[in-house]
């Protein structure tokens, strides 16, 4: 009987100690993240200011308004002219500079509180988080209360998907009435959105749409494979993710021209929001050119650790490569397809949001937008437009979004300050002067800090998942999220 005991004590300490593991490492990575916490830098308390002599590109239209003046107060516009009274205001010197909104990353996933850093250093203001999972709900507080400081965040629930599908971090659901409940649950909690997924039932899916239409809360949809492709063009979805899957999803993982024009002309028709997502593809192309150096790459140091381990991308690519030597060709064929399916979108002017996909397969936070934006320049979008998905057309999509993506009176005071033009050359976002968020003015000399704190740390848990469905629930297929 003593075997039996000591089974009984196994069991029944087994979930303290899973707790006890989670509560130590979320204490280690707040501990680790305390750069973040507002009330230790007094510098970001003010949200008033007087900026002068800037130079600003308001993207609600293609121009730039030459040496303007522009008051903030309580992290709102108030006013834009030339010659404002700073009415006591501190007063910022903009010596000429190029001031432009900050950009929206609609598509990623946050792992830890190091990445809101980065987004912020690369001057990404606003996120849509699209892999939900509660601790995402706690740092959206903490950054609405102001405890940290964050980009603009907002959260999908967990992704609705088929009851085949053994992801962790999916919500399997089999029938219409449990979908309503859980989407029910889910904006109770907090949740801003609800995400469906790739292997969704059509009847939970109606009832997904009919469900979030009843209490306005959008619906972001990975295509299914449950339903034809056109389904996703109706207006009770608010975008449709990933290019990728236009490919596998609309054409049946085949070149077929005559049937892409099709998808173009409804998407053109209906113009539904596609959050084209090239990077991370990109970068699973990646893993196929350069073999082992594909984890030397400089990027990969901001991605977390465990995310990184406990993926498995690079092994299981490598392996597939090792098997077929043809593979890393036919998967940089398909990149190169994309780029050519958002070429054809944007000449036929369908509604382009920029997504990333940051979090998995090498995809590191906010860097990752700058790639997104040149590939947009590479399928023929001029900087003004490329520029636009990451700004004013967000701001279109979801009501959490419309008071940011422009430079106008009432909107955010979410700004890059950029040396030169970007319209001229978008690159030059990559590099801010210094960045504003909700009226903080974040220097050069901060948003370095974000980076190097970001940089090779060793947090081997993403401690906020809680450690059950969370450090194990990767994507098995490489794809994307």
């Amino acid at each position: 009987m003593k075997w039996l005991k000591g089974l009984l004590a196994l069991v029944l300490g087994l979930p303290l100690l899973i707790l006890f593991i989670a509560l130590f490492a979320l204490f280690l990575e707040n501990k680790s993240t305390a750069y973040l916490n507002i009330k230790d830098h007094p510098e970001w308390k003010n949200q008033s200011w007087c900026i002068r002599h800037v130079n600003i590109i308001p993207m609600n239209q293609d121009t730039v308004l030459l040496d303007q003046d522009l008051i903030v107060e309580d992290g709102i516009i108030t006013a834009i002219g030339p010659n404002l009274e700073a009415n006591n205001l501190k007063v910022i010197h903009g010596g000429g500079a190029y001031l432009s909104p900050g950009l929206i990353d609609m598509h990623m996933h946050l792992w830890d509180r190091h990445e809101l850093g980065l987004y912020l250093a690369n001057g990404v203001t606003s996120v849509r988080s699209l892999l939900g999972m509660p601790f995402h709900l706690q740092v959206k507080e903490e950054i609405e209360s102001d405890e940290i400081m964050g980009p603009d965040f907002y959260t999908s629930s967990p992704q609705l998907s088929g009851p085949e599908d053994g992801d962790p971090l999916k919500k399997p659901v089999s029938s219409p009435e449990e979908t309503r409940a859980l989407i029910q649950g889910y904006q109770n909690q907090g949740y801003d959105f609800i995400k469906t997924y790739n292997l969704l039932e059509k009847d939970c899916f109606d009832a997904a749409i009919a469900e979030c239409e009843k209490l306005k809360i959008p619906l972001i949809a990975h295509p299914s494979f449950k339903v034809d492709y056109s389904y996703h063009m109706q207006p009770g979805i608010s975008s449709v993710e990933h290019t990728e899957d236009i490919f596998q999803q609309a054409l049946d993982y085949q070149y077929d021209r005559e049937k892409l024009d099709l998808v173009i002309a409804d998407y053109a028709q209906s113009q539904q929001a596609l959050c084209p997502t090239l990077t991370v593809f990109f970068n699973l192309s990646e893993i196929y050119r350069l073999k082992e150096d594909f984890l030397k790459r400089e990027q990969n140091h901001y991605i977390n650790p465990f995310i990184e381990f406990a993926a498995g991308d690079y092994e299981r690519h490598i392996a597939q490569l090792e098997a077929d030597s043809s593979a890393g060709d036919r998967i940089w064929k398909q990149h190169q397809f994309h780029l050519e399916i958002v070429k054809k979108l944007h000449e036929a002017g369908a509604f382009i949001i920029c997504g990333t996909d940051a979090g998995i397969v090498g995809t590191a936070a906010g860097y990752s937008i700058h790639h997104e934006l040149e590939f947009y320049r590479q399928c023929g979008m001029t900087n003004y437009e490329a520029l636009r998905t990451a700004t004013w057309n967000p701001s279109k999509v979801h009501p959490q979004f419309k008071d940011c993506g422009s430079i106008a009176i009432g909107m955010k005071a979410n700004f890059i300050l950029s040396s030169q033009n970007p319209l001229e050359q978008i690159s030059r976002l990559e590099k801010p002067i210094w960045v504003m968020q909700k009226g903080r003015k974040l220097e050069a000399k901060s948003l370095s800090e974000f980076e190097a704190k970001a940089h090779d740390r060793s947090n081997l848990l993403p401690p906020q998942c809680g450690c059950s469905s969370i450090c194990f629930g990767i994507n098995k297929s490489g794809g994307a999220f």
